[in-house]
């Protein structure tokens, strides 16, 4: 633990990883009980796999054309939020079933980031690095992207707090308050799109839903006002962060897999101080 703190005042690269960890955690807290209370977690993992299209693409503008200034965090963000006004778009029209539109964004932005990467001349990128994330990767342009979505999104649920709150639990009701659902639901998955780019680099496309959802799930056995859990989601997200950067750092580790694995130590331990009051009221029992 020692030697990872020392190393902090070293090496710059590991303090962009803590930086970038902590802010991610912010709006992961935040969105993440949003996603949780209204059970969006298929549609924010639909949206994490589409961007890989976004940031192979980004990766073939600067291979194969020269445009230096497209960062692959810029591609996976247009890419997100194309995959956002598209779901809220089926989802308004009830044409298509949502869970195949989603199963389709989830596809077809995989494909096209493996196509572009594949196009991609010169240097080819290593791939696990955005599957399962590499924290270490981030740079300083990387981090003030990181930091300008996480205030982004902040603002809007400050600003927007009531009514993302009725849409979430209730769209029926909020139609009938002469709120458009529809809009409110798309700018939802909005924030879900900017939370989930903000979360490449911490763990990666493939884990960003068990990052988005398990704090949040965990906070959420121990309450039901949606300002407390939001609150709370931030701090173990931003607890689960920094402890699997300091666990991968000691042993070796992936960092994104050690990430995960803690924040689901985290909600095994939630569920189990819930079941214990639950024991205890139980006949028989001592």
């Amino acid at each position: 633990m020692r030697d990872f703190w020392q190393a902090l005042g070293e090496f710059a690269f590991l303090r962009h990883a803590l930086v970038a960890g902590l802010v991610a955690s912010v709006a992961c807290g935040v969105v993440g009980s949003f996603v949780v209370t209204r059970r969006i977690s298929a549609a924010a993992g639909g949206l994490a796999h589409a961007v890989l299209g976004g940031m192979g693409l980004a990766l073939w503008l600067q291979g194969a054309r020269g445009v230096g200034w497209v960062h692959p965090l810029l591609g996976a963000l247009v890419f997100a939020l194309l995959g956002a006004l598209i779901l809220g778009r089926v989802e308004s029209r009830g044409h298509e079933r949502s869970d195949t539109a989603i199963s389709a964004l989830w596809a077809v932005g995989m494909a096209l980031g493996v196509i572009f990467l594949f196009r991609t001349p010169g240097y080819k990128v290593d791939l696990t690095s955005y599957l399962f994330g590499n924290i270490m990767l981030v740079d300083p342009q990387a981090l003030r992207l990181l930091i300008l979505l996480d205030g982004i999104v902040l603002l809007v649920v400050w600003l927007f707090y009531h009514q993302l709150v009725a849409v979430c639990f209730d769209p029926e009701f909020t139609r009938l308050r002469g709120l458009n659902a529809d809009a409110w639901s798309t700018l939802l998955l909005v924030l879900v799109a900017l939370t989930v780019v903000s979360l490449i680099y911490v763990v990666g496309i493939v884990m960003v839903i068990a990052l988005l959802s398990l704090p949040a799930a965990a906070v959420g056995r121990f309450t039901a006002r949606l300002g407390v859990m939001m609150a709370a989601a931030a701090g173990l997200c931003a607890v689960t962060t920094t402890t699997g950067l300091v666990l991968s750092y000691r042993w070796d580790l992936p960092a994104g897999a050690v990430t995960i694995l803690v924040a689901a130590a985290f909600y095994l331990a939630a569920i189990g101080l819930r079941l214990k009051p639950l024991r205890r009221r139980l006949p028989g029992s001592d």
